[in-house]
């Protein structure tokens, strides 16, 4: 049996990432503090490339911006909220609006000259083509 000292601070060390945590399900991301909502993404895997799928609805493609540097893949863009001119009391509003950015880091092995995007339904889809894997080359012995 092994004994532990008991350190009051152990759990204080964590509470940063709990908090940063706690926002982000929110949707409140503390690395982009202009950032007022983050959208659902699934990233899928096939055997050539990379799927990325972002729920986006109620944007045009030209609200869209997406753009690899250093080998990060970046969503972003903004949802303008309509101002509704006639005299309406809202009870809730779960719509989001306002800026958005989420950001990736690609694998080494990627094609992203080739990274292809399509925007349909309120659903943007990434295709990332993965780059052929370097084959060993044998050496004749003479």
């Amino acid at each position: 049996m092994t004994l532990v000292r008991y350190n009051p601070y152990r759990n204080l060390v964590s509470l940063p990432r709990h908090l940063n945590s706690f926002f982000n399900d929110f949707g409140l991301d503390s690395n982009f503090s202009d950032t007022v909502w983050r959208p659902s993404v699934d990233i899928a895997e096939t055997e050539d490339h990379y799927e990325l799928k972002a729920e986006i609805p109620g944007l045009s493609k030209k609200e869209i911006k997406i753009s690899v540097e250093n080998n990060v893949l970046t969503l972003s863009g903004e949802k303008k909220h309509e101002e509704e001119t006639s005299n309406k009391n809202y009870h809730r509003v779960e719509t989001q609006y306002g800026r958005f950015e989420r950001s990736f880091q690609l694998p080494e092995q990627v094609k992203a000259e080739e990274i292809k995007a399509r925007y349909n339904n309120g659903v943007l889809t990434v295709e990332i083509p993965k780059a052929e894997k370097v084959k060993p080359k044998e050496i004749a012995v003479s």
